[in-house]
């Protein structure tokens, strides 16, 4: 399995580093990779090619993205636009609250409590089983919830609840609502519940959110 894919895209390039390789491989079958995509010099500058680099669920540290930015740097024809992955971290979260606007809420919502709120909410407390959460725009949940979460409340179907929703009770957008079953749902940060075209509440990845919501993936920078 090559540890750097390139793929073409409507925007331009990704390049794409397995999660599952060591950096080591990444650093060499990205060498390799760009060493067979070499051109003439004289014809690089009409040919730049910008890469968006996406690291799947793999966070890279400061050192990490250096030493990727430094080789791409040895290559003239490639410039890095971007390195994203699809994890969510709590840097990330709390950035997009500060150019956002969002609410930060991190309290314990108990059974029995319920919690009304305008706007976008980012969320790193606890609801108990019973408890809810409810507010007019998207939820952006890091915390531990067993109750339900309610995102475009009355009926803004154009909002997300994103975040481990695995363990939640029930999940409701507007008026379409699903009652969790924990086996069909991965334990992952990134999953995305939106309302679909078909007006069924569904669910998706992170790294869907462009296609789910094009909007809010730019508002929040493209994470």
């Amino acid at each position: 399995m090559q540890a750097a894919v390139l793929r073409g895209t409507q925007n331009g390039y990704d390049l794409v580093l397995k999660q599952s390789a060591s950096l080591d491989q990444i650093l060499v079958d990205l060498k390799t990779l760009l060493e067979n995509l070499k051109i003439d010099p004289q014809a690089q500058e009409a040919t730049k090619v910008s890469l968006d680099v996406l690291t799947e669920d793999r966070i890279l540290t400061a050192e990490e993205r250096q030493q990727i930015e430094q080789l791409v740097g040895q290559y003239p024809r490639f410039e890095i636009h971007k390195i994203a992955a699809n994890v969510m971290t709590i840097a990330d979260a709390v950035q997009m609250k500060e150019r956002e606007n969002v609410h930060l809420l991190s309290k314990v919502i108990r059974n029995g409590q319920e919690v009304d709120m305008t706007g976008d909410v980012l969320f790193l407390g606890t609801i108990h089983e019973g408890g809810k959460l409810q507010t007019t725009g998207n939820i952006f949940s890091m915390g531990n919830v067993a109750g339900i979460l309610q995102a475009g409340y009355p009926d803004d179907e154009s909002k997300l609840v994103m975040g481990n929703l695995k363990t939640a009770q029930q999940i409701r957008i507007a008026e379409q609502f699903d009652i969790i079953d924990p086996d069909d749902l991965e334990a992952s940060a990134q999953t995305v519940a939106y309302v679909n075209d078909l007006h069924v509440l569904s669910y998706g990845n992170l790294n869907q959110l462009k296609k789910i919501n094009p909007k809010l993936y730019n508002q929040i920078g493209g994470i």
